[in-house]
């Protein structure tokens, strides 16, 4: 009678133990979220992060455990997601530096081209070209001809080398054929602190983090990176109203480690686009010059493999390289 009863609820039990992995993935989130910010505070990249960070954890329940960890323009926190379990709860908040131009820059990468899966594009930003005002010059027209008069007196600052504002840098002197000294800090907050300081001369970088020394008046903004002007700096011109053909900005986006499973790429790729709806998160990116993004992760992968190939190029046009 035992034995009849033990077979006759066999078949149930194969169900139930069969439908146990699917039933475990559908509960994801089911604890915290670390997301790796690969720059210090202070920076662009870190101000979206924390953005998204609050809203995505009140749609997903769990919390968001925002985590800095800078160096090697990008590679040190990128080589940690990278080679993070691909379960969805280590993610990076990646920018050009780690997920499009090192891999180009560097001789030998700590992680493939292909270490990533792209989940949604965070945010778009020009670059802003800005000098300390010691510097005597109004004009983007007038920092080529004062540069060109005292070759190689001048240097600028970066966030590091790689960085975005490092390579629209490097553009930018190689298409006006200036001799300017590059000086790389571990983030974007203390090159922008050593501009302000008057210890380097000037800076490209997000619209960001440099808007609140451009509103002090104690940086000068000369012109934005991007093809049209930005809307929190509407009396700069663009850098390509001089120089003709001149364009870099930059962007930032979610990525989780190759192999994470399409349902969570697809969650958290909801969850970012939910909080992109609410007006205040749009009116705070745009607040500080950021665009918001969204969108699905498959144009984002689309988004990133052109970004690869532009920047690709800009490298093989400045000739700059990192050892």
């Amino acid at each position: 009678m035992r034995v009849r009863l033990s077979l006759a609820l066999l078949p149930s039990f194969l169900l139930l133990t069969a439908a146990g992995p699917a039933l475990a993935q559908g509960e994801y989130p089911s604890r915290p979220i670390r997301f790796v910010v690969p720059f210090p505070p202070g920076g662009a990249t870190d101000f979206v992060t924390r953005l998204y960070a609050e809203q995505m954890q009140q749609s997903l329940g769990r919390p968001f455990a925002v985590e800095n960890r800078g160096g090697a323009g990008g590679n040190v926190g990128a080589t940690e997601v990278a080679r993070a379990v691909p379960d969805g709860y280590t993610i990076l908040m990646g920018s050009p530096g780690p997920n499009a131009i090192n891999q180009f820059l560097y001789s030998k990468m700590p992680f493939p081209p292909d270490a990533f899966a792209p989940v949604v594009l965070a945010a778009r930003y020009p670059n802003v070209l800005a000098v300390h005002p010691s510097m005597g010059v109004r004009t983007t027209q007038q920092l080529i001809d004062r540069l060109r008069g005292a070759p190689g007196k001048a240097s600028y600052a970066s966030a590091g080398n790689g960085s975005s504002g490092h390579l629209s840098f490097e553009l930018f002197r190689a298409m006006t054929k200036l001799e300017v000294g590059h000086v790389p800090y571990k983030g974007t907050g203390p090159a922008i602190q050593d501009v302000v300081a008057g210890n380097v001369h000037m800076i490209i970088d997000n619209v960001t983090p440099l808007l609140p020394q451009i509103k002090a008046g104690r940086l000068l903004a000369l012109g934005v990176t991007s093809t049209t002007r930005s809307g929190v700096l509407p009396d700069v011109p663009t850098v390509a109203s001089t120089v003709a053909g001149y364009e870099a900005g930059s962007w930032t986006g979610i990525f989780a480690p190759a192999g994470t499973p399409p349902a969570i790429i697809a969650r958290l790729n909801e969850a970012a686009n939910r909080a992109l709806a609410g007006k205040e998160m749009r009116d705070r990116m745009a607040s500080v010059g950021a665009e918001p993004g969204g969108g699905s992760f498959a144009s984002f992968t689309a988004f990133v493999a052109d970004e690869v190939r532009k920047w690709k190029a800009v490298v093989e046009v400045s000739g700059a390289k990192v050892d």
